[in-house]
């Protein structure tokens, strides 16, 4: 379970609730690869994805086919990497 320090956004949508969670700290490099490798586990071993945050797990049901969409910035000002999962 990937655990997530950040602030909730919860919006009504005709009908359906929409939760959005965002997450932005700084850690070492080493565990950003943990936690990507603990997604990827998840990914690969099981049907859901759990992110726990504040006692509270969030459980997503992921099909077996996904968009994967990967971004790279490169600047003076500093670099970006963004991984986006969509289905």
């Amino acid at each position: 379970m990937i655990g997530l320090r950040s602030r909730r956004t919860r919006c009504s949508v005709a009908g359906m609730e929409l939760v959005e969670i965002k997450q932005k700290e700084r850690i070492q490099r080493e565990q950003a690869a943990a936690r990507l490798r603990e997604l990827a586990d998840q990914l690969s071993r099981h049907n859901d994805v759990e992110f726990d945050r504040d006692g509270v797990t969030f459980k997503m049901r992921v099909p077996d086919e996904v968009e994967l969409k990967i971004e790279l910035e490169i600047g003076d000002d500093g670099s970006e990497l963004e991984i986006e999962l969509t289905w």
